[in-house]
């Protein structure tokens, strides 16, 4: 009972989270990109060619939506040619934490 009234009592959705996790499950490849990167494969080129399907322009894409909510970090070495990786952050890695819990969850339903 005492979760129902919190949830009443809430004047308006927490908009940030709702837009994150909206964003996040409307993009076919985030969830892939962070595959890639426990995996450690952190540089655009080489996501790009480990994953059949996706393009470069789809994954610049995807991963500026989740560094918009500090979900992945962008890291620029000063270098010639440039080098550029990608990085889980701290948020990032208690995030995907959540959702490897929901697809166990998912797991245990389906037995």
């Amino acid at each position: 009972m005492i979760c129902e009234e919190k949830l009443f009592l809430r004047k308006s959705a927490p908009e940030r989270t709702a837009r994150m996790i909206e964003t996040v499950f409307r993009c076919k490849w985030s969830l892939t990109v962070y595959q890639l990167l426990a995996e450690d494969i952190n540089r655009p080129g080489e996501m790009v060619r480990s994953v059949e399907g996706l393009t470069t322009k789809v994954l610049n894409e995807c991963l500026r939506k989740n560094i918009e909510f500090g979900i992945i970090e962008r890291i620029t070495y000063n270098e010639v040619p440039p080098k550029v990786e990608y990085v889980t952050t701290p948020f990032g890695k208690k995030f995907i934490c959540i959702l490897d819990e929901l697809k166990q969850l998912q797991n245990e339903m389906e037995v």
